[in-house]
């Protein structure tokens, strides 16, 4: 299926952005991405039309987690073992791009027109702008989101990526597609069973506790991520703040890169160094309102581009 996207889109800044950690670039350009039991393979055409070749694929749904499949009957005419086959994906109909995807990649929103905001005065920022050209803020599974920003304290992006591919190959369903097989992220259920000692395994130091206080509020029901995105900024922001480890910014992070609340900007030790040294101290994103996430990505994804200039 080929789609042409009109506005800003770049796969290569949007995969290197610190957004997400499980997108995978195969040898031939093309760019794998997941969410839930959804998956997108998508590259780019190069014809100079803004036209994409997109290949969709769904895992069918069950709620048997890796440790119930090893108690399963086996009945041949159901899936009752992750950890014995992988689960075959089907091609998804083609209305799942506006259906899935499009609101993933938050399609419906001009991002030219949002970077044309930025007033000549914010030099720095209209620089971070210009040169994040087709970045843009994925929308993604809040679970996902939780736990990928709880393991990414204190840790680079390939530390971040190996905890959660380690995570995902104890705990998710191993799907198959044309393309390859791979562990889908595992939801609170299917991490139910998982003790202190097996996280340990996941390199994830202190965060273990951390993630298993987040399983524990969402099986309990103290929390839940999917209806959580109905509330406003503050009380999301808020309720995650209740989990265990999760401070101002990984709540913030979980805002914006899984319930798309853009006023929320996230400052970590790169987003930091840039208030204090181009800023003089003063944070520039609340004056962007309601924009300040994004603005705030284009900063991330140029300040890790240009460390030289720290």
């Amino acid at each position: 299926m080929d789609i042409t996207i009109s506005d800003d889109f770049n796969l290569d800044k949007i995969t290197n952005s610190g957004q997400a950690f499980r997108i995978k670039v195969f040898d031939d350009g093309t760019y794998r991405f997941a969410t839930e039991n959804h998956v997108l393979y998508i590259k780019d055409k190069e014809d100079g039309k803004n036209g994409y070749s997109v290949s969709m694929y769904s895992a069918p749904t069950t709620n048997a987690s890796k440790a119930d499949s090893h108690e399963s009957s086996a009945d041949t005419s159901s899936i009752d073992s992750q950890t014995a086959s992988a689960i075959s994906c089907i091609e998804a109909p083609a209305d799942e791009w506006d259906l899935v995807w499009v609101p993933y990649f938050d399609l419906k929103r001009s991002y030219s027109s949002i970077r044309a905001l930025v007033p000549a005065k914010d030099s720095y920022m209209k620089q971070a702008a210009d040169y994040g050209i087709g970045l843009r803020i994925l929308k993604q599974n809040p679970w996902e989101m939780i736990i990928t920003f709880i393991i990414s304290q204190r840790k680079n992006i390939p530390a971040i990526k190996e905890s959660v591919e380690k995570i995902c190959k104890n705990y998710g369903k191993s799907i198959c597609t044309p393309y390859e097989e791979f562990y889908l992220f595992p939801s609170a259920e299917e991490m139910s069973a998982a003790t202190l000692e097996e996280l340990r395994k996941c390199s994830l130091g202190y965060r273990d506790t951390y993630i298993l206080d987040a399983v524990d509020k969402v099986l309990t029901k103290e929390l839940v991520p999917e209806t959580l995105g109905s509330s406003d900024y503050d009380t999301i922001f808020n309720t995650l703040l209740t989990i265990r480890g999760v401070g101002a910014k990984v709540s913030n992070c979980v805002c914006l890169f899984a319930y798309a609340q853009f006023a929320a900007a996230p400052v970590d030790t790169w987003i930091a160094k840039v208030i204090d040294h181009y800023y003089g101290g003063v944070n520039p994103f609340p004056s962007y309102g309601e924009v300040a996430g994004i603005m705030q990505q284009y900063i991330f994804y140029y300040a890790q581009t240009h460390k030289e200039d720290f």
